[in-house]
């Protein structure tokens, strides 16, 4: 591991609160519309459509800072998630997390399999089951 520390990425609750205020704040902007328009002696299945209508572009520009942080939330944990997945496959391939991305094109799995490559795992433990009309890899049904 290296020597500097990564910011955290933000825990699941600190995004999931910056999601549910950005949808609860849209919800509440359309009903404030349709509230207006119903005040206004607008047939409400009308009255809902242009609410709806306005609410989608008024959001976009009203909630921009709360859009701007769930999107920054989201692409920190991602970060954070595909650092961690380099850093494990460094350690699978007993490498260096430094080594993952520029090491041997050839180098497979830590069980020897090609799915470090790419490619699919072709073979199969005694225990995995099958499903009965399930394809073989040269394209056979399993009940033939």
């Amino acid at each position: 591991m290296s020597s500097e520390r990564q910011p955290r990425p933000p825990s699941p609750g600190q995004t999931l609160g910056a999601m549910w205020l950005y949808t609860l704040l849209r919800f509440a902007l359309f009903l404030a519309l349709w509230g207006l328009l119903w005040l206004a002696r607008v047939p409400s299945l009308l009255a809902a459509t242009i609410a709806l209508l306005l609410s989608i572009p008024l959001s976009y520009i009203l909630l921009r800072k709360q859009r701007a942080r769930l999107a920054a939330n989201l692409e920190a944990r991602v970060a954070a998630r595909q650092a961690q997945r380099h850093n494990l496959d460094a350690q699978l391939t007993g490498g260096t997390a430094d080594d993952a991305d520029g090491g041997d094109s050839s180098a497979t799995s830590a069980l020897g399999g090609p799915a470090a490559k790419g490619g699919p795992a072709t073979t199969r433990g005694p225990a995995a089951k099958r499903r009965p009309g399930s394809r073989e890899p040269g394209g056979r049904s399993a009940q033939q």
